[in-house]
């Protein structure tokens, strides 16, 4: 069910967003569907790549050896 929003935004910025969607053969409603239908996408992504992330610190057990290099050595 579609609820409606009321957004105060500046009256320069609606003109030039009004131009933007008639360049684009649409409405600033639907631009502004969009973009928070990709941010919600987005930070949906991200929320999923740090929890893997996460798992993945957690489950591997990963060791360092002893360093047996010079600094010099790295940059010849």
């Amino acid at each position: 069910m579609a609820k409606n929003l009321t957004l105060t935004i500046d009256e320069d910025l609606l003109r030039a967003a009004r131009k933007v969607a008639l360049d684009r053969n649409t409405s600033v409603n639907q631009m502004v569907r969009e973009y928070l239908e990709a941010t919600v996408r987005e930070s949906g992504r991200q929320r999923a790549a740090v929890a893997k992330l996460h798992e993945l610190l957690r489950t591997t057990h990963g060791r360092v050896g002893p360093i047996t290099w010079t600094r010099d050595q790295l940059h010849e």
